[in-house]
């Protein structure tokens, strides 16, 4: 298959300050996403073009499907329930009450439905912090969490592989995708490995996902791009660029997973860097991948 034939377009103007957690939802057959430092949940129909916005209390940083209806999203240091009808957040659980300086950043339902999330301390500028604040968590069905390491930079990327045997997960300022062997059954995480450091010009990694062949796309922020790779060989297959230098997360979605979604933000441009992107926090479409993901799994609490 030829390069050419991927199309890359900004499908929704919506300049996210920081633009993340893409989320694709069948049923509404709509794109959910959050707006960190904004504290917003966007829901985006891409035939009625149709965007609601539900603004929570305080930094929202993940959203994802639940079972029962509605959605779970990371909220500061709370896991909530989302009621997209009344527009309300109710806390199911809060982690790090001793750390008033930290907040949630991304997180994503594993495939027996638990809520996996990491912490770190909040920015001063962009990708500018104190480190190793944060922790990787997992908000179970029942609402019990469990924490898994501490030591984190910025918690990031992650997903699961196709046969639910490993656990894909980035802290950014590590510049490497990390693998765990996975069970399943208990959720227990072990025997951390790299699998693949960023070169130079790919920069930050971020916000990750899986396609329906094993094969893992990170987007990279400040680095205007998403990369796919192989996680058995660590080598990279394909980059894709962007419009945008700081692309955040991706994900799959629209008719059968064909298309890929990807989210960035506008935070820490400056002027000059703004007229160059006027789509900086905007949602991008990817076609013609030639590849399909998965649909994401729900909560199941």
């Amino acid at each position: 298959m030829t390069m050419s034939s991927i199309k890359i377009e900004c499908v929704l103007r919506e300049n996210c300050r920081c633009g993340e957690s893409p989320v694709w939802e069948e049923a509404s057959n709509s794109l959910l996403f959050v707006d960190i430092p904004a504290k917003k949940v966007c829901r985006w129909d891409p035939l009625s073009k149709r965007v609601q916005r539900v603004t929570v209390d305080a930094p929202v940083s993940s959203v994802a499907l639940r079972q029962s209806g509605g959605y779970v999203a990371t909220i500061g240091t709370n896991f909530c329930a989302l009621n997209w009808e009344d527009q309300s957040a109710v806390v199911l659980a809060t982690v790090e009450k001793d750390k008033k300086n930290n907040r949630f950043n991304d997180g994503k339902v594993d495939p027996a439905g638990r809520y996996f999330a990491g912490t770190m301390a909040e920015e001063t500028a962009p990708a500018v912090l104190e480190r190793h604040q944060g922790s990787l968590y997992s908000l179970f069905p029942d609402h019990h969490v469990e924490k898994y390491f501490d030591q984190v930079d910025i918690s990031n990327g992650l997903d699961w592989s196709l046969d639910h045997k490993i656990f894909y997960y980035i802290d950014s300022l590590s510049y490497s995708v990390d693998a765990f062997d996975y069970d399943l059954q208990t959720g227990r995480i072990s025997n951390r490995r790299s699998i693949y450091k960023l070169e130079k010009e790919e920069q930050i990694p971020d916000g990750m996902c899986i396609d329906a062949e094993g094969k893992l796309w990170v987007a990279c922020y400040n680095g205007g791009r998403v990369i796919r790779l192989d996680p058995e060989t660590g080598k990279r297959l394909q980059t894709v660029k962007l419009p945008v230098d700081k692309t955040t997360s991706c994900c799959f979605g629209g008719k059968d997973y064909s298309e890929m979604y990807v989210t960035c933000a506008r935070d820490g441009l400056d002027p000059e860097s703004l007229l160059r992107q006027p789509e900086a926090g905007g949602i991008f479409k990817i076609t013609g991948l030639g590849v399909k993901g998965i649909p994401p799994y729900p909560y199941a609490g």
